[in-house]
């Protein structure tokens, strides 16, 4: 008995130095806020990625796999992507997205859909780089211009399900926020809600001339319209399609 605590204490400690050397601050709902004034962080251009890839379905959940593995030992030792392959697994296409208000009043709205992709030297200062379709390891893109950070009073990044398939469930999908000093910030969306079709993520505040990241993680089960009404926007909503690829 003693030997497996030391083993398992043996890899707590590699993980823990691991995570240390990511240089990485994650927020879950423990440590849900960041400043990035206080990180030094405040300026540049902050870039804001969304990727994702497909899950195993937790192979439908492992507990309801136990039984099978037990009959079929062999696919213990068979790699959970191939696993993932055999299982029927579905293309996602999940988009980023960021609500805006600036100090002046102006609202508005950067995503793919209805190619709102904003502009980063001019108002709203927040621009998206493109539209992946894939989940290729680039993901998608947003900056946000912080040298222009006294004209932003809000911000609320978003994804979305583009295809209306609720599959929140059927991705692992991740936020990382990459300032232009300091470590870069995570925010995972490991809460599982098979019917959402949409998650507000995490939102920027400029209060009192300090900017705080806040993760959010809110799954709502309609579109940005929800998401607006969740959080005060108060922007006139329409339906809104994709150029073909």
């Amino acid at each position: 008995m003693a030997f497996w605590d030391s083993l398992w204490r043996g890899r707590d400690a590699q993980f823990d130095s691991g995570s240390a050397a990511s240089n990485a601050i994650e927020l879950t709902k423990r440590r849900p806020s960041v400043s990035l004034t206080k990180q030094g962080a405040a300026t540049g251009n902050l870039r804001v990625n969304l990727s994702w890839r497909m899950r195993t379905s937790d192979i439908e959940g492992r507990s309801k796999q136990s039984g099978r593995l037990l009959r079929n030992p062999s696919k213990l030792f068979k790699p959970e992507v191939v696993q993932g392959h055999t299982q029927g697994v579905v293309n996602v296409d999940l988009d980023i997205g960021c609500l805006y208000e600036l100090t002046d009043g102006s609202k508005g709205v950067v995503q793919p859909l209805g190619s709102y992709f904003g502009d980063v030297n001019a108002p709203p200062y927040v621009k998206l780089s493109g539209d992946d379709r894939f989940g290729s390891p680039s993901g998608e893109t947003i900056y946000v211009n912080l040298d222009h950070r006294d004209k932003i009073k809000r911000l609320l990044f978003f994804v979305y399900i583009y295809d209306q398939t609720p599959a929140f469930d059927r991705t692992h999908a991740k936020m990382t926020l990459y300032p232009s000093n300091g470590p870069r910030i995570e925010i995972e969306l490991d809460e599982r809600a098979p019917q959402a079709r949409s998650c507000a993520v995490f939102s920027v505040e400029n209060v009192k001339d300090e900017l705080t990241v806040r993760r959010e993680v809110k799954f709502v089960y309609g579109f940005q319209a929800e998401l607006d009404r969740l959080y005060g926007w108060g922007l006139q909503w329409g339906r809104g399609f994709k150029t073909k690829a």
